[in-house]
């Protein structure tokens, strides 16, 4: 088994409004600030450009129950799985993100890309509740 941090993030907004915000590639350099600087579309798949390379995103089809799993595909063809949910809290959302330390990761590194996921979902929660 792999380690793994759930990181977790409250939104004052309806979870159906962050689903939809969040689940749109195309609001990913809004929000995925660490890492995403544009997103591209080439027939139905999705590239987004980083500082060092290019990678592939595909999120699972949209559905009722706020689940934005996720694969990002990076350029040697290593394939990583991002579980990540939006849940209804009230009149808000909890918003989860499963990050695991994929096999050759370091603690440091394990720990940096889990600063980044915090940074990116307050992010996330500043730019939806600003609107």
């Amino acid at each position: 088994m792999m380690n793994s941090r759930t990181i977790t993030c409250s939104i004052n907004r309806p979870s159906s409004e962050v689903y939809k915000f969040a689940s749109n590639p195309e609001n990913l350099p809004q929000w995925v600030k660490s890492f995403c600087l544009s997103v591209t579309k080439t027939g139905l798949d999705w590239f987004m450009e980083t500082p060092t390379d290019v990678v592939g995103i595909r999120f699972i089809p949209a559905n009722e129950f706020g689940v934005l799993d996720h694969v990002v595909t990076l350029p040697d063809g290593q394939s990583i799985l991002n579980p990540m949910r939006v849940v209804a809290n009230g009149d808000g959302s909890e918003v989860m993100f499963t990050l695991f330390q994929i096999s050759g990761m370091s603690d440091e590194q394990f720990a940096n890309d889990s600063g980044m996921v915090e940074a990116d979902l307050l992010t996330l929660k500043s730019v939806l509740e600003s609107h």
